[in-house]
């Protein structure tokens, strides 16, 4: 069960999102954890923090956001019209990119942090923080509204394209492999985060 709801309720690329949206959160939990560190310390764990970056920039926007971006909004913009295209199609694209830039101010701020500029710690908590919260709200309205509206919507036929294109995206970005070396990050981060 996902977010309250029974699986087969939902079509496989559905499942696949939602499955990758708990690690995402996952995530969103361990970056929350490396501020308040830096918060409460005034110091900074750079490797941590650039681990998280890989895993937000690969797993989190090329491995997930290509499958929404370019197939099931695609999709969703092609089949449902304009007015889904231009509406929440509109929004979650427009809120991926600015989930890019918080993640590349916070890449910013690291480098500017590293190199001794001691202010620049404010803006590693502000664009870690920003994107949490960012994150947090646009996964709830991803698993929430915009699945089950597609769900709902899409006429069989499309789903069943949908499932076939995420997996033969699933097999150009080799899959296993990612999934495990992103898990195996996420994990470490975990147990730091939880040795605090």
């Amino acid at each position: 069960m996902i977010y309250g709801y029974e699986e087969d309720l939902f079509m496989k690329a559905i499942v696949t999102l939602m499955e990758e949206h708990e690690n995402i959160l996952r995530m969103l939990k361990v970056v929350r954890g490396l501020s308040l560190h830096t918060f409460n310390t005034k110091e900074v764990n750079y490797d941590g923090f650039y681990k998280a970056i890989d895993f937000i920039r690969n797993y989190a926007d090329k491995f997930h956001h290509v499958k929404e971006e370019d197939i099931l909004f695609d999709k969703m913009s092609s089949h449902l019209g304009p007015a889904i295209q231009q509406g929440p199609v509109y929004g979650m694209l427009a809120e991926h990119d600015l989930g890019r830039l918080f993640i590349n101010n916070l890449e910013e701020a690291l480098n500017k942090a590293k190199n001794g500029e001691d202010g620049a710690k404010i803006d590693i908590i502000a664009n870690a923080i920003a994107y949490t919260d960012l994150l947090d709200r646009h996964i709830f309205k991803e698993n929430t509204a915009i699945f089950t509206f597609a769900e709902k919507r899409l006429k069989d036929d499309v789903h069943h394209e949908i499932d076939k294109l995420f997996e033969e995206v699933g097999q150009s970005l080799d899959h296993e492999n990612m999934e495990k070396k992103y898990m195996m990050i996420l994990l470490e981060l975990e147990d730091y985060i939880a040795s605090l």
